[in-house]
């Protein structure tokens, strides 16, 4: 059975998506430990009471962001995971860190990716002028916001949109295709290669918003 550490940074919503969906669909996996780097994360409480360890690393303890790092990883791997998970882990990581945990991390961006890294992605995409946004689950690398993409949602931006109307509408499908692409790599059915990732059986990779994955446009 695999083991599972995610890093929040507050709430944890994908993070709640991930631990339930863990345990009512019966993933060979369990989650062993959720990490904030803030002791005010809302979303440790919740892991506590699903009875998943808990820990905090303050990065404002630290002097740097590599010394920080060193320290994360160091409770990172005291639970020996097989995967890490960044559920809205608001830190930029060093690139030795990222390296450590190559090939073995994701991360879910609000958008569709190569477009729109970094933050506010929602006004970015409003900004932009196009007509859907979305988000992507993708293995992290030294390049910020970037790495092989394992899955992608979309949703229509609409007239009337706000940054925090689209936020709503692609969060929610960040609650379908994070775990989703976390369950493929439990069951041991994504390979990289190179820049693309490989899902073995094939089944969608995608998300239109208003259609299960795979119907619809």
């Amino acid at each position: 059975m695999k083991k599972l550490v995610i890093l929040i940074s507050g709430r944890g919503s994908n993070m709640e998506a991930i631990v339930r969906a863990c345990a009512s669909d019966g993933w060979p996996a369990r989650v062993a430990a959720v990490i904030a780097n803030r002791p005010d994360a809302a979303g440790l409480t919740f892991a506590a009471s699903h009875g998943i360890a808990t820990a905090v690393v303050d990065h404002r303890q630290f002097p740097d962001r590599d010394s920080f790092d060193a320290a994360l990883a160091e409770q990172i791997d005291a639970f020996a995971p097989d995967l890490v998970l960044l559920a809205g882990f608001m830190r930029v990581l060093t690139a030795r860190f990222v390296d450590h945990y190559a090939g073995r991390m994701l991360n879910v961006h609000p958008s569709l990716l190569p477009s729109f890294a970094g933050l506010k992605t929602h006004q970015q995409a409003l900004d932009a002028g196009v007509r859907f946004h979305g988000a992507s689950v993708h293995f992290v690398t030294s390049q910020l916001d970037h790495g092989p993409i394992v899955a992608q949602s979309a949703v229509p931006v609409v007239a009337g949109d706000t940054a925090e109307t689209l936020a709503a509408r692609v969060l929610t499908t960040e609650h379908i295709i994070y775990p989703r692409a976390a369950r493929w790599f439990v069951e041991g059915r994504l390979a990289l290669d190179g820049l693309r990732v490989t899902l073995t059986p094939p089944e969608p990779q995608w998300l239109f918003a208003g259609h299960p994955a795979g119907e619809g446009a």
